[in-house]
């Protein structure tokens, strides 16, 4: 009888040929500038208007006078929540992507005006928490406590959270100007952290509450190679699930330990359970940490626990979490659409998990999933000027459910809970570090998108510039001109959509498969499309002005839900290469949930420049429905809306 290979053995066999080709490392944002067209619109947005509308919000609600306050600078009492502090980490982290991308001296001043009142609200042992130090060691009402010691309730004071958005900021502002004065903060407070947290005699075994920390020491390692941190970003993860071995852990709310993803060790996890936003931010730090510190054990359960994620519980948005309560997974399957929860910041999470998973396996499938939140689930929380956004993202409205934090079936300038807002503003300006990647002396293409990159291979430098209309076209214009000739493989990836796969695995799945094959001319000269896992192969001997011209056919693709999914039986969806498009009652009518989809219906792309910032609207040939974008929804006001359609 023949045994079965245990999973584990099978990654460590499949990370060990990994390894021996070189790890994945993506290029720097530094070294790559968007030109025009989509990103280089929404890039400018962030500049221009979403970091200095999340500046100013973060300053009027008190945010900033934290700060002051802890650090004796002026007089006064903590304003807003305990964990305040990680949205002003968050848009700093942002505003020093914003410096990456174009240097702005007003800004870079303007940051060191922040951090001096960062420094100023640290205590000597590097130890930065204002609600602790304004209001001291404090019990009560659960927005306002501390707890009665430091790490004491980091289930819900988010001490630790708030430290890991630091060490983000902390990186970013480094790299952006070369200069140090935050990355000592972080530095001191993470030494700290070192000192106070492990399994010496006499060290606390603290657990997170809401994970970010783990993956912000393993950035915080990279930049300064402080092992230490690295140690502890692992101490972190592996004391999950480990409550004998716990100092103290409260749980007010009596949520439960899958909630913060502690009911068992972390290699014996193997469903996404729990409030989704922390959950992925666990799995980010532990995917990260398996590209430095390879464990078999750790790689199988973050596979099971994708695999279930993506297979069973995402939304066609690559929205994730579709409980409202605890923001959290839901079982297999329930995925409702008028009052799905599928938070921002859950879709960000999402982006920033399958990054990683991505660098540590080199498989497409994770970009392909990456690219479906980035078009969809994640613009969608945004509003198409920059300054308004959404904390939960439905499937369907109805126009009138106040569904996003009181502010009804509109978008909002800014939250309470401002954590979706301020997500948005560190992660739009850092979208292009997501495009290019190199793996040994393999340059590789992720995203497309109007840019200009330098990227350094082994054997020489290479500039990049695409040109192209994505996402409302499939033609994309490579120049590979490297600063002296030289043989390379070029890795472009192909989208699973222009090949027939909506999403990996069979969630969601395409009407009609046939698909054309990709168009490729290099030069002039028509080239073979090879495909291979995921990805257009080019090796070759590459010279200055070398052209590739990329044709991917974008047909208008009907989407079915796996039969499982009983919120969508009977119903269809509606998508154009990345961008899955909706109906809203603005123009149609006034009335979008009762629109039904015949098995035939045809639509043409029109793309409209002055609508929602310029957009591909979708025509029935029939002429009486017409979709928009899922991102572009809400911007006009409340309306009825819905991406799935019942089918005549």
């Amino acid at each position: 009888m023949t045994k079965s290979i245990p999973i584990f053995i099978l990654v460590f066999f499949s990370h060990f040929l990994f390894a021996q080709s070189g790890n994945i490392k993506p290029v720097p944002l530094k070294n790559i500038k968007t030109t025009q067209g989509f990103w280089h619109d929404r890039i400018e947005i962030a500049r221009a208007v979403t970091i200095p509308h999340a500046l100013h919000q973060c300053e009027e609600s008190g945010r900033f006078d934290n700060f002051a306050v802890a650090g004796g600078l002026k007089k006064g009492t903590f304003k807003g929540a305990r964990f305040d502090d990680s949205d002003v980490f968050k848009v700093v982290e942002g505003a020093s992507y914003v410096l990456q991308n174009q240097y702005d001296p007003k800004l870079d001043h303007y940051l060191d005006s922040l951090i001096t009142l960062f420094a100023a609200a640290q205590e000597p042992d590097g130890y930065l928490y204002t609600i602790r130090t304004i209001n001291k060691d404090t019990t009560g009402s659960f927005d306002w406590i501390a707890g009665p010691y430091r790490y004491s309730f980091e289930n819900g004071s988010h001490e630790l959270y708030n430290a890991g958005h630091l060490y983000e900021a902390a990186v970013a502002h480094y790299e952006a100007t070369g200069k140090k004065n935050l990355l000592n903060v972080a530095i001191k407070n993470a030494d700290h952290l070192v000192k106070t947290i492990g399994p010496k005699p006499g060290q606390m075994v603290v657990v997170p509450g809401h994970e970010e920390t783990e993956l912000a020491l393993i950035r915080l390692y990279r930049v300064t190679g402080k092992k230490e941190y690295l140690d502890l970003s692992k101490f972190l993860i592996d004391m999950r699930g480990r409550s004998d071995k716990r100092t103290l852990f409260l749980d007010e709310h009596k949520l439960g330990p899958s909630y913060f993803q502690d009911q068992v060790p972390f290699v014996r996890q193997r469903e996404a359970v729990g409030h989704a936003v922390r959950a992925q931010y666990l799995y980010t730090g532990v995917a990260d940490l398996l590209t430095l510190k390879p464990d078999p054990k750790n790689e199988a359960a973050v596979h099971a626990i994708w695999d279930d994620a993506t297979h069973h519980k995402q939304y066609i948005t690559g929205g994730v979490g579709a409980r409202e309560d605890g923001e959290a997974f839901d079982k297999p399957y329930i995925l409702p659409n008028d009052n799905a929860y599928a938070e921002t910041c859950a879709a960000i999470a999402n982006m920033l998990w399958n990054h990683k998973m991505y660098l540590l396996t080199g498989e497409a499938k994770y970009m392909d999933v990456f690219e479906r939140v980035l078009y969809n689930g994640f613009l969608g929380g945004m509003g198409v000027k920059g300054n308004s956004f959404f904390y939960v993202n439905p499937m369907s409205s109805n126009g009138k459910n106040d569904f996003n934090r009181g502010s009804g079936a509109v978008r909002h300038e800014w939250f309470g809970t401002a954590c979706c807002p301020s997500n948005v503003s560190r992660f739009l300006p850092s979208m292009p570090a997501y495009m290019y990647a190199t793996r040994g002396n393999a340059l590789i293409i992720n995203l497309f998108g109007d840019t200009k990159s330098k990227i350094t291979l082994p054997n020489t430098p290479v500039q990049v510039t695409q040109q192209t209309q994505y996402p409302w076209q499939g033609n994309i214009r490579i120049s590979i001109d490297p600063e002296k000739s030289a043989t390379f493989p070029l890795h472009i990836r192909i989208p699973g959509w222009a090949t027939g796969q909506a999403i990996p695995g069979d969630l969601y799945s395409y009407q009609d498969k046939l698909v054309k094959p990709v168009g490729v001319i290099i030069n002039g000269k028509k080239e073979e499309s090879a495909i291979e896992n995921g990805y257009l192969k080019l090796n070759r001997s590459w010279k200055k002005g070398d052209v590739i011209e990329l044709s991917l056919d974008m047909p208008v693709r009907k989407v079915l839900a796996n039969e499982k999914l009983k919120s969508n039986v009977g119903k269809v969806a509606i998508e154009r290469g990345p961008v899955l498009y909706c109906a809203e009652g603005h123009d149609n009518g006034g009335k979008a949930l009762s629109i039904k989809m015949s098995g035939t219906e045809d639509f043409t792309p029109v793309f409209q420049k002055e609508m929602l910032g310029g957009i591909n609207t979708l025509k029935s040939k029939e002429g009486n429905i017409t979709l928009i974008p899922y991102y572009a929804w809400a911007n006009r006001g409340a309306n009825e809306m819905t991406i799935w359609f019942d089918k005549l």
